[in-house]
């Protein structure tokens, strides 16, 4: 059996976003039964030099989209990073799932050997289409999506594995 490049992204970034937008609100909750400022949580960060929750989310939302866009042949979307509230984030994971969905199959899976470019200060990386998910976005989309939940965990929220990995 093989597996196609919308197989291999979408119904994945789709799940995760949902677990992560279940652990956002239960973030909500806790710093309402708590009385956290919801400032504390989105500001917090598990290193001084590691980015606080809130640019976690972004992050996760912009290799997401730039996945889709790049393997479809499709301008990436460009949101411009001013969530500054659990409903923003909200808004923004909503935001990011509607154009994936927007993306047929088709569009995804005509990707295949294409090859991508990455333009960074100072570097550029290429790859497949193939290595460009597996090897780059899929690593980068889980660590931010693992960060953000550890952040949250950090931070006294009882969330557990299945909360990270969601119900089947």
């Amino acid at each position: 059996m093989s597996l196609s490049l919308y197989q291999a992204s979408v119904p994945q970034f789709v799940r995760m976003f949902g677990n992560l937008s279940a652990i956002l609100d239960k973030a909500v909750a806790y710093a309402e039964a708590k009385k956290i400022d919801p400032n504390v949580l989105l500001n917090a960060r598990l290193a001084p030099d590691m980015h606080p929750l809130t640019r976690q989310v972004q992050i996760a939302s912009d290799a997401v989209k730039g996945c889709a866009a790049r393997l479809a042949g499709v301008d990436v979307p460009s949101f411009a990073d001013t969530e500054s509230s659990f409903a923003e984030l909200q808004a923004r994971i909503a935001k990011t799932l509607d154009f994936v969905k927007s993306l047929t199959p088709e569009q995804i899976d005509g990707g295949a050997g294409r090859e991508i470019v990455m333009k960074f200060p100072g570097a550029e990386l290429k790859f497949t289409a193939e290595d460009y998910l597996l090897h780059f976005v899929l690593p980068n989309f889980y660590f931010h999506v693992t960060t953000a939940y550890a952040i949250l965990r950090h931070n006294g929220l009882d969330v557990g594995k299945m909360d990270y990995l969601g119900r089947v």
